[in-house]
């Protein structure tokens, strides 16, 4: 598949990379194999910023050190443009990679740890500092050249970090979970500096996280994986409005699940009866009338206090702007979670109170079928 950005670049020829049927195994303790990344190709276009997202294990990181050239794949090719990487070190792929623990040389100056990598490309003097400056500048550590590492805070090494790896000029960024290490109003700050800097410059960027909000903000296109394997692949909104399995639809975002059945089937809409209310309601492909699907339903798709639907408040947290509800809806139904941002007009519910509810079909979704052999994860 191949995913392209629609934000404007700046950067000359940014680079194209394709990654074609990768593999990467390993031996488990017990004899056995572990495929932490199994079969996956996918094309990611230049210039764009794309995450790979996805729960521990799940093989983000294994493909991002496979595409740094940190470990070896077991089958397929990673290709920059026309060129296989496979014989090439990561010193001679072109790429800059931000570590999660920043991996500075403490005992160097920030202008030298920025420096390091462009010296070892052979320039000096006036270009070597021109380099080392301009870099400096473009992640707003202007005049902090000669302090040492010791000195600076944690948000400040990152953007070093970043700076060093950007000084080189490569082709393709690198980012592996840059931000978990600090705390969440400069990770929120910082994420939108390096997508400022990523925009400025027009670098393919590759970043790997997985938290959720991250992705989100920063990509132009999130990758999600599991078990090794590619779930779903695409802009932001799209994943977050329409994801191809329960799986992703539960990873990203708030979601709980409903069952509808099916009475009329239309090109990417269904009509579905819901609790006794038949609604139209945007779907993914394979249904069929008479079967039983399951509805997608995020908390903004619920109307707290409207329709005729009854529901019982278990709890409630209170978010300032609107107050987070999750609603019992009895006869075995799943529990689901609403959003009320009308609570200064009405007041705020108490556990227990009895109250009615909707469903908004607009901001829906009708999940596509699961395949027989998938195992639908649960969630309180």
């Amino acid at each position: 598949m191949e995913l392209k950005a629609d934000t404007q670049r700046h950067a000359a020829k940014p680079a194209t990379v394709l990654l074609d049927r990768l593999s990467k195994h390993f031996k488990s303790p017990e004899g056995g194999v572990v495929r932490a990344v199994d079969d996956i190709t996918i094309e990611l276009s230049g210039g764009s910023f794309v995450t790979l997202l996805g729960p521990s294990g799940c093989g983000k990181t294994t493909t991002l050190r496979m595409i740094a050239g940190f470990e070896t794949p077991t089958r397929g090719r990673i290709m920059l443009d026309d060129k296989d990487l496979a014989r090439l070190t990561p010193d001679k792929r072109g790429m800059g990679m931000v570590f999660q623990s920043y991996a500075l040389f403490p005992h160097l100056t920030v202008y030298d740890n920025v420096a390091y990598g462009v010296r070892l490309r052979g320039k000096k003097g006036k270009a070597l500092d021109d380099a080392v400056i301009n870099t400096l500048d473009l992640v707003n550590l202007q005049g902090l050249g000669q302090r040492k590492i010791s000195e600076l805070s944690g948000g400040q090494q990152q953007r070093v970090a970043l700076a060093r790896a950007m000084a080189i000029e490569p082709r393709v960024l690198l980012f592996d979970e840059p931000l978990s290490n600090l705390d969440a109003k400069l990770r929120v700050s910082l994420r939108s500096e390096i997508r400022r800097i990523q925009q400025q410059m027009g670098t393919t960027s590759i970043y790997v996280t997985h938290d959720q909000a991250e992705a989100m903000a920063l990509s132009d296109v999130v990758v999600v994986m599991n078990a090794g394997k590619i779930e779903q692949a695409g802009p932001p909104d799209v994943i977050y409005r329409r994801p191809n399995s329960r799986f992703v639809a539960d990873f990203i975002g708030h979601a709980t699940f409903v069952n509808g059945e099916v009475l009329a089937v239309a090109h990417d809409s269904v009509d579905i009866s819901v609790m006794g209310v038949t609604m139209t309601i945007d779907a993914g492909v394979g249904h069929h009338k008479g079967d039983t699907a399951l509805i997608m339903v995020r908390p903004e798709a619920i109307s707290v206090g409207t329709g005729n639907l009854p529901a019982r408040v278990k709890g409630s947290t209170f978010l300032g702007a609107y107050v987070e509800y999750k609603l019992d809806l009895g006869a075995g139904q799943e529990s689901i979670l609403a959003l009320d941002g009308e609570w200064m007009t009405r007041g705020l519910h108490a556990p227990g109170d009895e109250i009615n509810w909707e469903l908004l079909p607009e901001r829906a979704y009708v999940l596509p079928p699961a395949p027989a052999d998938e195992a639908a994860p649960s969630k309180d």
